[in-house]
């Protein structure tokens, strides 16, 4: 199917052919028929992504301290790739979307096959969108008006926000899709409007609507806001301006009445002068999108929707009262459509978007696709006859694909099995945009949506699973099941059960490995070497400087990600057991008071009386740093920072050895993978250890 995508590397912004997603639970499958361009957002993203480094930085400084943090704690060269790594990725743009329901996923009641809906599914010709961010559309309303719903809900909670009553006085602030919208809205509301702008075509619609206007090129608007208010201030301003000027705010202060409320719509400045607004006592606030339930993935990922008891305006509910305004003719758009394109004439909208040609709303027109099998993968130009070689062999016969192509497979382990010479075969994404671009990138044969088909094939030798936590359990099994070598990205799986099942499905026959690559890290190799002619118990202390972050993140959630323990923890548990060599035998957790349980220490008890403790905080500074191992033995002591500097302290015939940059094992920890696979051998981990290391940190948690 065709999407619009754009490089945030270079701000270009093309059609590509993208696989079909696949329908998931508590969503839909939408054939989309139209779309409308945001002009304001996506003009701000083209542009963004045509900035050089610098000027990115310069408009997201959060980002550049996140970038130093990371440089602090892992190193130059680490971040860099990092850094680059994630400007490569491709944007899927759009939201406003306009289509016909094709599937129906499980656990969905009020929709049904054939439905005409909106949603705020991107600018491609299919899209899977949850039920809570769509909504059908009225007979009475054409698909060209329902492009106009996303927007309109931005407009209506902006003014819900305000609160408007019959006769107030309100400004609009930048007369764009949004504001033209809002205009109309408040007149709905039986409010007088003003409207700012410095466009001459924006200014006679608002005039159409019903709102008195200023002339920004000429006019002053204070002065005509007073008149406008009879001398007592404007009540209310709405800005839905797009500009780093702070001047919007500003004027907007200087407007409203004594106790008057301002809500910012659109993307302005925000230095914000005390003077203004403590003489007035003026209330501002900044409006979340289309409404309550905006950016809680409960709602929009999940399906829960908020209790009309107690939330009356959720986003989904703001969409069906904006389309319910344009059925009843309240809601007048068809004035507002300036352009209309095809979607293979893309790219001349964009060029439209960012010229300084008068234009509103640009809508995109889908011919329509007819869904099958062969929609749901792309073939890719391959450059699969780059044979590289480990110890000599050659594995261009060994076929891998990946589930899964987010940021951890796309920068480390696709490179890492690239470099092994193995041929890359297929890659499935969930979307289907991450995997054209990491399968393009690194030579993957093709790549699909359909998870089951590529299990199925028969081609395939191994499987990486580098997909979220929760899918983990069930991809192992099938591909085991399939009789193919397995590495999964860790943890294994989640709960007890998950565990048994796959301890009952694995066979001896194909390699299970999950990628507990610290053990492969040089230095850990150097320091088992060390310990090899330890006879006694060894102490070893791990301390683990996570780093918070944030509650609603999905490996907090333990239904998704399990929690840092089993998601993360799992990781110094194998450390900490392969540098022992013995069976874990007692274990224990204490959790600090924390409603997520990422801050806890973990003792550890061996076979051979060793004992190691896992200090796992997620409350400490990332000038520290991340991760330190301290092993104490027969009077000597190694210790071990970030993977990149090993000192020995009295330990005879050791010193230290240090490396030029990070060095955590993932790729060694590939490279042993498919090494056992060309040669028949076992797994470089031995299996039992897997399923030890995952039974412990699944029972830590639940002790």
């Amino acid at each position: 199917m065709k999407q619009i995508i754009q490089s945030l590397k270079t701000g270009s912004t093309k059609v590509d052919e993208i696989p079909v997603p696949n329908i998931l639970p508590k969503s839909l499958l939408i054939k989309t028929s139209k779309t409308l361009i945001s002009a304001g957002t996506e003009r701000m993203l083209v542009e963004f992504g045509k900035a050089g480094l610098i000027k990115k930085a310069r408009q997201q400084p959060e980002k550049v301290k996140m970038v130093i943090d990371k440089v602090l704690t892992d190193g130059l060269m680490p971040t860099i790739e990092a850094v680059f790594n994630k400007i490569d990725q491709p944007l899927p743009l759009g939201y406003c979307n306009v289509g016909v329901v094709h599937e129906v996923g499980c656990e969905v009641n009020n929709f049904n096959k054939g439905d005409r809906v909106v949603s705020n599914g991107k600018h491609a010709e299919v899209v899977n969108v949850p039920i809570n961010l769509c909504a059908k559309v009225p007979n009475k309303v054409s698909d060209e008006e329902a492009s106009f719903t996303i927007l309109g809900a931005v407009a209506l909670q902006g003014i819900r926000l305000v609160k408007p009553t019959l006769g107030e006085t309100i400004v609009v602030i930048g007369l764009g899709l949004v504001g033209l919208m809002t205009v109309q809205l408040l007149k709905a509301n039986g409010c007088r409007v003003l409207g700012l702008d410095f466009d001459q075509n924006k200014l006679l619609l608002a005039k159409k609507f019903g709102a008195e206007l200023v002339d920004l090129n000429k006019d002053d608007p204070l002065a005509i806001a007073d008149i406008f208010s009879r001398g007592r201030g404007v009540d209310a301003v709405i800005i839905t301006a797009s500009t780093t000027s702070d001047r919007p705010v500003h004027q907007a202060a200087q407007m409203c009445r004594k106790r008057g409320r301002i809500v910012l719509v659109g993307v302005t400045g925000l230095k914000l002068s005390r003077d203004d607004f403590f003489k007035k006592e003026l209330i501002f606030q900044v409006s979340a999108s289309y409404g309550p339930g905006r950016y809680d993935p409960s709602y929009e990922e999940k399906g829960q929707d908020y209790p009309i008891g107690f939330v009356r305006w959720t986003e989904q509910r703001n969409f069906e009262a904006v389309l319910d305004m344009m059925a009843t003719g309240a809601l007048n758009v068809k004035q507002l459509i300036s352009h209309q394109f095809d979607i293979n004439e893309a790219e001349k909208a964009y060029k439209l978007v960012v010229s300084n040609e008068s234009s509103l709303g640009i809508l995109l027109t889908y011919p329509g696709i007819e869904i099958t099998d062969d929609t749901r993968k792309v073939l890719l130009s391959t450059d699969n006859n780059i044979k590289k070689s480990i110890n000599n062999k050659i594995l261009n016969k060994i076929k891998v694909s990946f589930l899964g192509s987010g940021n951890y497979a796309a920068s480390v382990l696709i490179p890492s099995f690239k470099a092994t010479g193995v041929e890359l075969n297929s890659v499935a994404s969930h979307n289907g945009v991450s995997g054209v671009h990491v399968g393009s990138k690194y030579g993957f044969s093709e790549t699909t949506t359909d998870s089951d088909r590529l299990l199925s094939d028969k081609t395939t030798d191994a499987v990486v699973i580098a997909t979220r936590h929760n899918t983990h359990a069930d991809f192992v099994i099938k591909a085991l099941k399939t009789q193919k070598h397995v590495f999964v990205e860790k943890p294994l799986c989640l709960t007890l059960e998950e565990l048994n099942k796959i301890e009952s499905t694995y066979s001896p026959s194909k390699i299970l490995m999950v990628g507990f690559n610290r053990r492969f890290a040089p230095q850990v190799q150097k320091i088992k070497m060390l310990l090899e002619n330890i006879k006694g118990p060894k102490t070893m202390i791990m301390t683990v400087n996570a780093g918070k972050i944030s509650n609603d993140h999905w490996i907090q959630d333990s239904k998704i990600g399990g929690g840092r323990i089993i998601g993360e923890a799992c990781h110094f548990i194998d450390l900490l057991r392969f540098l022992v060599g013995k069976t874990i035998t007692n274990y224990k957790i204490q959790f600090m008071d924390s409603s997520t349980k990422d801050t806890a220490d973990i003792q550890l008890r061996f076979k051979d009386g060793s004992v190691a403790t896992i200090h796992y905080y997620a409350n400490g500074s990332k000038s520290f740093p991340k991760e330190r191992l301290e092993v104490f033995a027969q009077g000597g002591i190694l210790q071990l920072d970030n993977y990149q500097k090993l000192v020995g302290f009295g330990w005879n015939g050791f010193k230290k050895m240090n490396l030029w940059q990070q060095d955590k094992g993932q790729k060694a920890c590939v490279k042993a993978f498919i090494y056992s696979i060309s040669k028949g051998d076992k797994s470089p981990i031995p299996v039992e250890e897997i399923f030890e290391v995952s039974r412990i940190s699944i029972k830590l948690l639940n002790q």
